[in-house]
């Protein structure tokens, strides 16, 4: 999959000021709610807050990939942020989470939901990589970095 068919410029940010688990969920969808991604914040929210009462997606290395799925959105919908200071958000290493991606799938549709986070992991996967993220200092270089351009 190519990253540049799910990720804009509009939903990469580097500048994440949410502090909680519950703030960086809720500042991403409030970003691409203000993105015209996402037609009802509240289904959007409710089916992230959902999954991640079930189990944290907090992954390793300092990345966490909060998602749901719900029928307020039309087609797969992906962000990516960044919070250089890093967030609690219960990883399975223990360690704070630095870069956030997210995805909101509709509900019946899991293939592109898959295709994108096997891709965004590839990336993400190399340290080398991740240094790249967290050394950004505009949205355009995230963006840049995460799909070629």
């Amino acid at each position: 999959m190519n990253l540049k068919k799910t990720l804009t410029p509009d939903t990469v940010w580097v500048d994440l000021r949410a502090d909680t688990k519950q703030g960086v969920i809720e500042e991403m969808v409030d970003r691409l709610v203000a993105a015209g991604k996402v037609r009802d914040r509240e289904a959007v929210l409710a089916s992230i807050l959902e999954r991640e009462a079930k189990m944290s997606t907090g992954m390793q290395n300092g990345v966490a990939i909060p998602h749901g799925k719900t029928d307020s959105v039309r087609s797969l919908v992906a962000a990516v942020g960044i919070n250089k200071a890093g967030v609690n958000f219960d990883s399975l290493d223990g360690s704070p989470c630095t870069i956030f991606i997210m995805t909101i799938s509709p509900t019946q549709r899991t293939g592109p939901h898959i295709q994108f986070l096997a891709e965004v992991s590839r990336l993400i996967s190399q340290p080398a990589e991740r240094d790249k993220l967290l050394a950004a200092r505009t949205h355009a270089e995230v963006y840049e970095i995460l799909t070629g351009k």
